[in-house]
């Protein structure tokens, strides 16, 4: 079967992606804990590649986009679902083939598996074919079961497989136990006395009875005794027994390679979704961005941290959101505020939206156009290392040298509450010179700050305030607004609470 992918439009798919090493912008911005949580119960599946690989151009975006909305669709989720379900099925009943010890057994597990296969093509061909997919991806795939499933090897396996299966199910044969000795004979007519036995009995009952039938347990293993009856029964069948033992080697290689690689991807989409519906459940809206190369205005409406959001809707705590946008010539957020009042989580949320449209996801809010970003650079808080004999000062100034020597007009970078350790002057100057360095490159930041003069370096930056809540400064918000820093809004929420504004101490200093 010809290759075809859920994740990639023809010709754009990456032979193997690899997760790379490190990411640790997946770290900076939580969304390392939020991918880990999305992949439980689905190890085996190796999702890591596919969130830790964004796309690099708008139509693969869109594609993936086209591919999610197909699946925001009950009966198109349901059909891939259940095909991924049967997949996986006939995948551990191979495994278990390699461990069983008998070879009619063997070759019986075999036959099920390429039944169950075959079923699983048959029925999502169908049920996508009744259900009409909008998508490019789903089409294709659509195109390319049906062209699979009308060949003639599928079609010669099946026909085999399921006249095997009939054969199989009208073998009826005769066991004769006497002391230690079995005997396994062709099947012959025989009275059935249980109804006469049972008639006779019933006029001796005298309420419930007690069941003495023995439930077997369903295991895969045979013992030494079940294994001897199955080859006597086998001499007496020897045609149909010797075709079973022959169907494995001929169709050794019946799981196509896109098929398995089908399932894989399907669960991309899947795992997003299951984890984005118990935010919807309480809630929270969620989006597709318009996704563009070209312009850097952007802006997201009633939008949150999606790790954050997770923790809270489990706690049953309120989420907060808020909203940004960049227009005309804007480039950077310069974030300021008090401490803990979501300065830190605006900027990661900046950039979880940025990295979420990267992957053709669904991203948090009402409403987002975005910016196909190149790569995404992130500056947070870093421990020291002792081994490299820097203080944390130095550090911190290394580290971004190397961001901005990589940063293009195409990137993102975001700065978090950077040269904390230093003097208010020295930490004035040098963000002052890495802020104007963002802007010459013409990249969008955001930059986080407990320095009000840096949001008014010119028209590139955009003032946001993180507030408190008016009648008590040590409540905070978490409401980030576009408005100018002057830190007054704060000080003066503190000296009103403390009876400190000037009108306090006038009206206290009067006769």
């Amino acid at each position: 079967m010809r290759p075809t992918s859920l994740l990639y439009p023809a010709g754009t798919d990456p032979s193997a992606p690899d997760a790379p090493s490190g990411a640790p912008v997946l770290h900076d911005l939580n969304l390392d804990q939020v991918f880990s949580t999305i992949k439980v119960g689905r190890e085996e599946y190796e999702l890591d590649p596919y969130f830790a690989t964004p796309l690099r151009d708008v139509d693969s975006v869109r594609y993936r986009q086209e591919v999610a909305r197909d699946l925001d669709r009950q009966d198109l989720r349901e059909a891939l679902a259940e095909f991924a379900r049967t997949i996986r099925t006939v995948r551990k009943r191979l495994a278990q083939v390699e461990k069983l010890g008998y070879r009619y057994q063997q070759a019986s597990w075999f036959l099920d598996a390429v039944d169950q296969y075959g079923g699983a093509v048959t029925r999502v061909v169908e049920r996508l074919a009744a259900a009409q997919p909008g998508s490019r991806g789903v089409r294709s795939l659509l195109e390319q079961l049906s062209s699979y499933l009308g060949s003639a090897p599928f079609r010669s396996r099946a026909d085999e497989a399921q006249q095997l299966k009939a054969g199989l199910a009208e073998v009826v044969y005769t066991l004769r136990l006497k002391g230690r000795r079995i005997t396994v004979r062709e099947f012959s007519e025989t009275p059935d006395y249980s109804v006469q036995v049972l008639s006779t009995f019933q006029q001796f009952q005298r309420g419930a009875s007690k069941d003495y039938r023995v439930k077997f347990d369903r295991v895969a293993s045979m013992n030494h005794v079940e294994a001897e009856i199955l080859e006597l029964v086998a001499n007496l069948f020897p045609e149909l027994f010797r075709q079973l033992r022959e169907f494995p080697g001929r169709h050794a290689d019946f799981l196509d390679p896109t098929i398995r690689r089908l399932e894989r991807e399907v669960q991309f989409y899947l795992a997003y979704r299951e984890f984005l519906e118990k935010l919807r459940a309480a809630g929270l809206p969620f989006c597709y961005p318009e996704v563009t190369a070209t312009s850097w205005e952007v802006f997201a409406r009633a939008t949150y941290d999606l790790g954050l959001a997770h923790k809270l809707t489990e706690d049953r705590s309120e989420v907060v959101t808020n909203d940004f946008q960049l227009e005309g010539p804007e480039r950077i957020f310069v974030v300021s505020g008090p401490n803990q009042g979501g300065k830190t989580t605006f900027a990661r949320t900046v950039g979880q939206l940025h990295y979420l449209a990267r992957l053709g996801l669904p991203v948090p809010g009402e409403a987002a156009r975005l910016h196909l970003c190149d790569e995404i650079f992130t500056h947070f808080e870093r421990e020291e290392r002792i081994e490299n004999l820097r203080g944390k000062l130095q550090d911190e100034l290394v580290r971004l040298h190397e961001i901005l020597g990589r940063v293009t007009d195409r990137s993102l970078v975001i700065i978090n509450e950077s040269f904390t350790t230093t003097t208010l002057d020295d930490a004035l100057f040098l963000g002052r010179e890495i802020l104007n360095q963002i802007i010459r490159s013409r990249a969008l930041g955001v930059y986080v700050t407990f320095i009000d003069e840096l949001s008014a370096l010119g028209p590139a930056t955009v003032s946001m305030v993180s507030t408190v809540a008016p009648d008590d400064p040590s409540r905070r918000t978490f409401k980030v607004v576009r408005r100018p820093a002057d830190g007054k809004a704060y000080a003066i929420a503190i000296a009103r609470k403390y009876g400190l504004t000037y009108e306090d101490i006038r009206g206290r200093s009067r006769p």
